[in-house]
């Protein structure tokens, strides 16, 4: 703002502004310049300067000119009957600690009228409630100010115009005459007067202004006395006996003892030391508590399936390394070449995955086995580099699956398994991958059991591991990052018989060798036989532990290998685990001799995942092959693929990709379900679902409810499995479930049934377990195909032998005319042959009658 100085050089309207300034007092504003007058903690106080009051109109945007006007006399009371004088108190105490009062500030009546006028204060103000004023301005550089003015030309427009500030007009190149500038003021005499009478009022605000110079050397005195002193802007005496006394308690405040500060920090600091160490003791316990965690209902957190988090990173030292510096032998041009010409072009449809703009193509297994005798050295490379990863994943997902199934007691029983040999595992048909997965499982187990105290060391034992590698050239790589591994030329195959019966030369049978871990992925569907693949899984079967050992067979996510699953499941439960009701199955008996006997009993077991029952799959009611198969049971991995997978398929937009497939894995020898403490089977579980497990046995440190006590108990192997992803909609959610009664079924869950099922159910995932229940259930037939309905009908086909265009063909009959020695004719039977022969008569005029043919009564 200008100062008082300056007035001589400012333009009219900052003149008549200063003057009203001048008149009514500095007060009414909160000037930013440290030279006004302020209050200071110290013994330093000046007379309050008084102006005469003057109540001037506001003054709008005008071309006119503005009078300075009269004071009036007679000013009117204020509205009401309240004294002007004390209005204006209340009102500048208004003004100046806002919506609080200091204590005392006012007297009765004027605190009378400040509630009737504002209504009573928040509170008592405080000192940090008064307005700080920095301590100076910033100087500005005068060499770097631009004085410049806006004038309007004649076309209307606003141009700029610098002006001296010394002189107060523009500058100009030639300096006007002083003729021209009496010129100017001739004939305008009221112009004149009025300048003589503006000289006069700024000779009065000069002596103001050196009242305030006075008082600003003042000020920088107290400045200079006492550096810490806080300047608070004052309008009367009132109101600086209130801030001083505000800053008397300021001063107070900040005089504490630094002993009770030190005191609060040390409270506060034992406050973060305890949460800190609670924190330590929630992560010792080994449980670690996220966001979703917290929101998520436990019954649905412990039917989540799947990795975590679910796009899987492959290891790098066990995985990535290795088959990267393999790779890096052999060019990834002929790599590439290869894996297209070996698995069926452009993105690999005949790989571990499909992409999905392959899906139309003709559904074929992978195009490399893991078994078959016959691999080049380049076709080993592309078998590591498009196969494994994708094969990697679906292994890992069902080995996490099943690990939560039964519970992280069966791996450590498998760690400490006969004196901590550790387990013996399987992979047929993975080249290694289902061991490096499996590993990973066990690694992941070890640590935990290491964090709380059970084990000591950094590796875990792996056990007796065993590969199925039909090439040499695939074995020499998988064996560069695989130890301690016994690699297999092909499946061992056993006679069906006691290990007892004696040889020709009088020797028995070697003991047969058992595992408590098979992964076989990709086995079944390469087999296009049905006898050839029933012979792998009962082969299979025969190679599990009888005391708890673990199947688990895998093929790529289609139609045509999930028929090869669902065979398989039909024949384990068919032949050998036993299921309520069903505890043993009829042989096939050929001659009465047979020493086979009628029944056989079978063995105890269960289908860990993804199935909940032992019931007849919905999804396979007829046998075979079906086309146009639109539902199946099969889930999704996401995996970011490796840098050579991303060369192979020359991808670069994304580098992540989903492994869809098809898994069944069972237990041989050991039911959970008899030892359930929920002994719900079929419908009568899926109803209890349907209702949900909500407020049902819920963990220690689940949600308390307040419900009734009850024998329902938890149990996730009688639940639901979501088989499709969830239709999410506004206000409700669908779910496509595989239910225990063994029903493909469509549940709804709505915001009105429960907030924690509908939140659960927005954020379920395809493949989980659903414990929270649904408000409706309706039923749902799976889309089969033309080959899969009912009666085996073809759609488009009629009854009969099928011609071309699906037309029927008739049938012929023939006659056979039998004589005396035996048949003496065979001719077709029919209308037309008749129509075509002309009749015959005999010498005395009958019809000639063709022997009758062969009857059943001849």
């Amino acid at each position: 703002m200008l100062s008082a100085r300056k007035i001589p050089r400012a333009c009219q309207s900052c003149r008549l502004q200063l003057l009203s300034l001048f008149e009514n007092g500095f007060t009414n504003c909160v000037p930013a310049n440290t030279a006004r007058a302020r209050y200071s903690s110290t013994q330093f106080q000046t007379r309050p300067r008084t102006l005469p009051y003057r109540q001037t109109a506001s003054r709008a945007f005008s071309t006119t000119r503005i009078r300075a006007e009269e004071p009036k006399v007679d000013q009117p009371k204020a509205v009401g009957g309240i004294d002007a004088g004390i209005e204006a108190v209340v009102m500048q105490a208004r003004q100046t600690f806002g919506e609080t009062l200091p204590k005392d500030y006012l007297s009765a009546e004027e605190y009378v009228i400040y509630e009737r006028l504002y209504g009573p204060p928040l509170r008592e103000t405080k000192p940090e409630d008064l307005e700080y004023l920095p301590e100076g301005e910033e100087k500005v550089d005068p060499d770097k100010v631009r004085n410049v003015l806006l004038r309007q030309n004649d076309q209307g427009e606003y141009e700029e115009v610098e002006f001296d500030p010394e002189l107060g007009y523009s500058v100009m190149e030639e300096e006007m005459p002083s003729e021209e500038t009496d010129e100017m003021y001739l004939g305008n005499e009221q112009v004149l007067a009025e300048d003589e009478a503006l000289a006069g009022e700024l000779e009065q605000a000069e002596e103001g202004e050196n009242i305030v110079e006075d008082y600003d050397e003042g000020v920088l005195v107290s400045e200079d006395v006492d550096e810490n002193a806080i300047r608070v802007q004052g309008r009367n005496q009132r109101e600086i006996d209130a801030i001083a006394r505000l800053q008397l308690d300021m001063d107070a405040a900040l005089a504490q003892p630094l002993e009770e500060e030190e005191e609060e920090m040390d409270e506060e600091y034992e406050e973060d030391e305890e949460e800190m160490e609670e924190d330590e003791e929630e992560e010792d316990d080994g449980v670690w508590i996220s966001s979703d965690a917290v929101r998520t209902h436990p019954h649905t957190m412990t039917g989540r399936s799947g990795t975590y988090p679910t796009t899987l990173t492959f290891p790098k030292e066990t995985f990535l390394a290795p088959i990267s510096e393999l790779l890096a032998r052999a060019n990834t041009k002929h790599i590439t070449e290869t894996a297209e010409r070996v698995f069926g072009g452009k993105g690999l449809p005949y790989s571990a995955s499909v992409p999905a703009s392959k899906k139309m193509l003709p559904q074929k297994n992978i195009g490399l086995d893991a078994m078959q005798h016959k691999m080049s050295e380049i076709e080993a490379d592309a078998y590591l580099a498009a196969v494994m990863p994708g094969t990697f994943a679906s292994i890992t997902n069902t080995l996490v699956e099943v690990r939560k199934r039964l519970g992280a007691q069966w791996v450590r029983d498998l760690i400490f398994r006969e004196g901590g040999e550790g387990p013996r595992v399987l992979d047929a048909g993975g080249a290694g991958a289902g061991v490096i997965a499996w590993r990973e499982i066990l690694q992941a187990e070890w640590d935990v059991m290491r964090d709380e105290g059970l084990v000591e060391g950094e590796q875990v034992p792996h056990g007796k591991t065993s590969v199925l590698t039909g090439s040499s050239a695939l074995r020499h790589r998988i064996s560069r990052f695989l130890e301690d591994t016994t690699f297999l030329p092909r499946l061992p195959e056993y006679m069906p018989g006691p290990s007892t019966t004696p040889h020709l030369d009088r020797n028995l049978n070697q003991p047969r060798k058992s595992y408590d871990i098979i992964i076989a992925p990709h086995t079944l569907f390469p087999l296009k036989e049905d006898f050839r693949r029933k012979n792998m899984v009962q082969n299979l079967w025969s190679l599990l532990d009888p005391n708890g050992g673990v199947l688990i067979i895998i093929e790529k996510g289609l139609p045509r290998g999930f028929e090869a699953i669902a065979g398989a499941r039909s024949l384990l439960l068919d032949t050998h685990i036993s299921s309520p009701g069903e505890t043993a199955f009829e042989n096939e008996i050929q001659s009465p001799n047979s020493e086979k006997a009628r029944f056989t009993k079978k063995e105890e077991g269960m289908i860990i995942a993804p199935c909940t029952n032992h019931l007849k799959c919905p999804m396979y009611p007829v046998p075979g092959f079906s086309s146009g198969r639109k539902d199946f049971c099969h889930f999704p991995q996401r995996f970011i693929r490796p840098d050579y997978l991303q060369k192979v398929l020359g991808a670069k937009i994304r580098n992540h990709e989903d492994a869809k497939f098809s898994y069944i894995a069972v237990r041989r020898g050991v039911d959970a379900r008899k030892t359930s403490p929920n002994p719900l089977q079929g419908e009568e579980a899926t109803l209890q679902s349907l209702v949900g497990y909500e407020a049902y046995d819920l963990p220690e440190s689940g949600v308390e409810i307040d419900t009734e006590p009850s024998d329902v108990k938890f149990e996730p192997l009688n639940l639901p499995r979501i088989i499709l992803p969830s239709l999410k909609r506004r206000g409700h959610v669908t779910l496509d479930l595989c239910t225990p009664s063994g029903k493909l079924e469509r549940w709804t869950v709505p915001r009105s049934f429960s907030k924690a099922a509908y939140r659960d159910a927005r954020k379920s995932s395809w493949g989980d377990l659903w414990a929270l229940g649904a408000k409706t259930r309706t039923f749902r037939s799976p889309r089969l195909g033309r080959g899969g309905e009912e009666g085996g009908k073809i759609k488009g086909i009629r009854d009969g032998k099928m011609g071309k265009g699906g037309k029927k063909m008739k049938k012929k009959h023939f006659d056979m005319i039998m004589g005396k020695e035996g048949v003496a004719e065979i001719k077709e039977a029919g209308i037309a042959g008749r129509l075509v022969k002309r009749e015959k008569r005999t010498k005395g005029g009958r019809i000639w009658k063709e022997p009758k043919p062969l009857g059943e009564d001849d």
